[in-house]
């Protein structure tokens, strides 16, 4: 009795995490960011964008493998903004998207580290 009053309460834990998330994400508005790779290079080459907040949709268009997808400040590549990694690799042929992520005036990189492709900019206005 006492575990299944710890599983009905884990649920119930879960149930209204995700149910405050959902609402959340629709609170929020949030401009999507549609952006393709190819085989070794992402299609757009530049971005700028005004401050706010944005999901990053990522297109797998034929690499013939994962791909993901990584946004940092310019001067620090390797400070990924972890909100921006999409939420699952993608898989060939197929889209993705990342959570919702905010971001302020400065200068981004943003770059697949598994397609490899070029770091590219992403300038915030």
């Amino acid at each position: 009795m006492k575990k299944i009053i710890s599983i009905l309460v884990i649920a119930l834990a879960f149930s209204i995490h995700s149910n405050a998330q959902d609402k959340m994400m629709k609170d929020t508005k949030a401009t999507v960011i549609s952006l393709e790779q190819t085989k070794g290079e992402f299609t757009q080459k530049e971005i700028t964008l005004e401050a706010g907040a944005y999901v990053f949709e990522i297109e797998n268009n034929n690499v013939g493998h994962q791909v993901g997808f990584v946004l940092a400040p310019k001067s620090n590549p390797d400070a990924h903004i972890k909100t921006a990694y999409v939420t699952k690799a993608v898989d060939n042929n197929s889209k993705e998207t990342s959570n919702i992520t905010n971001l302020e005036k400065g200068e981004y990189v943003y770059f697949c580290p598994m397609n490899p492709t070029p770091q590219y900019t992403l300038i915030v206005n």
